[in-house]
């Protein structure tokens, strides 16, 4: 039973080997009207461009981090609606592919802080305020949370994708009758709640990411 619950989930099944093609599927499967210069789905993507800068902004000021969290949004809101389709694989739903977008991002900006501004950085590790014999483990437990946040952003997008997709499944195995008019009503629910959520999970990653570099001078 628990094989085949997870069989979704794997990468490398007996009969679909090239799982992970399903990355690209967004590139391939992209219609000819998003091509044109005024298209309603061009003109649909530039709305929510425009709004996820404007929600980005009152984070950061940084153009680069507007534009490469823009970015990720639409990446990872693309691979999580792929993932809705039946017989379709979800690449967010593995750690390899949600921490190699996270822990490059959070090493990149790290490196950075540490290397120019290498007191500011010690100033964050200990809050402002902070009596003095709490001191040495505040600093512990900054540091701690520091060096974890790749490990929560990447964690929060695979379980959310993951245990939507159970429900799913567990719900699309029923065969009966009788049991599938019941059913059908609580599917068509828990899809809309599914989308809903892939939005949310590439919203709270790309918000998250913007405020760890909104840290960094």
């Amino acid at each position: 039973m628990m094989t085949s619950l997870f069989m979704s989930f794997d990468p490398m099944t007996s009969t679909m080997q090239m799982n992970w093609i399903m990355i690209l599927t967004p590139l391939i499967i992209t219609p000819k009207p998003f091509w044109i210069k005024k298209s309603r789905m061009t003109m649909m993507f530039k709305m929510i461009e425009k709004k996820m800068i404007s929600e980005m902004k009152n984070i950061t000021n940084k153009k680069e981090m507007l534009i490469m969290s823009t970015s990720f949004f639409f990446t990872i809101l693309m691979m999580n609606m792929m993932g809705l389709f039946p017989y379709i694989f979800t690449p967010t739903s593995h750690l390899c592919i949600s921490m190699s977008m996270a822990m490059p991002i959070w090493m990149t900006m790290m490196l950075y802080g540490w290397i120019n501004f290498t007191n500011k950085m010690f100033m964050h590790l200990l809050p402002t305020g902070t009596p003095t014999p709490i001191m040495p483990m505040m600093i512990i437990i900054e540091t701690t949370g520091n060096i974890i946040r790749p490990i929560s952003l990447s964690v929060r997008l695979t379980a959310n994708m993951i245990a939507g997709h159970l429900l799913m499944t567990l719900l699309g195995d029923i065969n009966q009758i009788k049991t599938i008019m019941m059913i059908m009503p609580m599917q068509i629910t828990l899809t809309m709640f599914e989308s809903a959520i892939s939005m949310i999970q590439a919203y709270v990653f790309c918000t998250l990411m913007t405020l760890y570099s909104s840290e960094i001078p």
